[in-house]
């Protein structure tokens, strides 16, 4: 028994953020339908790739879907689409309101068929404000959100991203967050609801619930900013032959540390001793820590902070992370023979559950897998379904976009 089994999720989603957050769903047994149109997700064409439409992130965040073709400027395409909605518990989208309305998609036609859907709409910007049209992507709602910026305030050279997709990831989360609880009170009520999943406010909640600092009170008692994380010493520390990846924050860890490495009266030093004046000298302190590194090698200082109980590790890089011995230990890395694709490495949620694990039942679907199937669960007969196939209102898998 899955979490979520009986759930059925319409995902209307494309790129990141939406599929990252309908795999989750899909994980712990929601029933997702992938909708594509005749082209495909564009993220299916970014390889390397074993078969065309299957490239590696696409099947990273897309497994434990059913995909259906249907071109939705076309009215039977609608049509076909609302039919699916009705049997639905949650409709997932990101493309544009405006554009949604335009293609008779929008909440108040969707719940007309469904009073009871859960109707999720993820947009870059609130739909009250003066962005609300503006099309939105990771690397411009990291900026909007100043996180470039703090790596500059950091002591970088200059403003950058953060090198992976997290806007859409942390957005994403938000959005398996909103479903969730929506689903929970239509349990309770038998109610659906509308709702929004803004990117910028998600990012700059994040960004804020660190840095707002003395801007939190009205007067401000500070300047925005949190010393700790905007040190330029705060990163990996240099050993004599690598780098160690640690925080040392209790009064208890920093005596055990300075203890071993015949330093404990630096505990007697105003900066070093608590918490806020480290964090008010945070400069001083990393730049001390920058030095201090430098003068054991990696292994030692393992055994020191593991010895004084504090959370250290090893400076991964994406080689030697997917080599991790623990990783592999707890059976994150799964292996599983695709019906096209051969041999597909897939991620185990991380969460572990007593009850209703999360699981991979299907790996990620071909363009329009499922286009034939699905619609004779929402009433057409075989004769109706070619119709549909006749007029290029849907495709099935091998004669749909990038999975000919």
């Amino acid at each position: 028994m899955s979490a979520l089994r009986g759930i059925r999720v319409l995902d209307l989603t494309s790129y990141l953020l939406g599929p990252f957050a309908t795999q989750i769903l899909g994980d712990m047994g929601a029933d997702v339908i992938k909708v594509e149109p005749h082209e495909g997700d564009l993220v299916r064409g970014i390889g390397p790739m074993p078969s065309p439409g299957m490239g590696g992130i696409f099947q990273q965040n897309n497994r434990n879907k059913r995909s259906i073709v249907l071109d939705l400027k076309q009215p039977a395409g609608r049509e076909a689409l609302l039919k699916l909605a009705a049997k639905a518990d949650v409709f997932v989208c990101n493309v544009r309101p405006l554009a949604m309305a335009r293609l008779g998609l929008s909440y108040e036609a969707v719940s007309t068929v469904n009073p009871g859907i859960v109707y999720v709409a993820a947009v870059g910007f609130g739909q009250d404000g003066p962005y609300a049209a503006k099309p939105a992507l990771d690397d411009l709602m990291q900026g909007m959100s100043a996180i470039p910026s703090l790596f500059e305030r950091a002591g970088g050279a200059e403003p950058r991203y953060i090198p992976m997709a997290m806007a859409d990831r942390y957005s994403g989360i938000a959005l398996v967050n909103s479903v969730l609880g929506a689903l929970v009170h239509k349990l309770r009520t038998g109610e659906g609801q509308a709702i929004e999943v803004p990117m910028f406010e998600t990012l700059a909640q994040g960004v804020l619930g660190d840095h707002l600092m003395g801007a939190s009170f009205d007067p401000p008692l500070g300047p925005p900013g949190y010393p700790r994380h905007l040190s330029r010493d705060r990163r990996p520390f240099r050993t004599l032959d690598g780098h160690v990846c640690t925080f040392i924050i209790s009064d208890r860890q920093w005596r055990s540390v300075l203890e071993r490495i015949g330093e404990a009266e630096r505990m007697q030093d105003p900066r070093f001793a608590t918490l806020q004046a480290r964090t008010d000298h945070s400069a001083e302190i990393y730049a001390w820590l920058e030095a201090t590194f430098r003068t054991r090698n990696t292994a030692e200082w393992l055994e020191i902070l593991s010895a004084a109980d504090v959370p250290c590790g090893p400076l991964h890089t994406l080689e030697s992370l997917i080599d991790d011995p623990h990783l592999r230990a707890v059976g994150f890395f799964q292996r599983t023979e695709h019906p096209t694709d051969g041999t597909v490495v897939t991620l185990r949620s991380p969460a572990r559950w007593t009850r209703t694990p999360p699981a991979v039942d299907r790996l990620a679907p071909r363009l329009g897998e499922h286009s034939a199937e699905l619609l004779a669960e929402a009433g057409y007969s075989a004769a109706e379904i070619a119709a549909l196939a006749a007029a290029n209102v849907t495709a099935a898998a091998g004669s749909a976009g990038q999975s000919a």
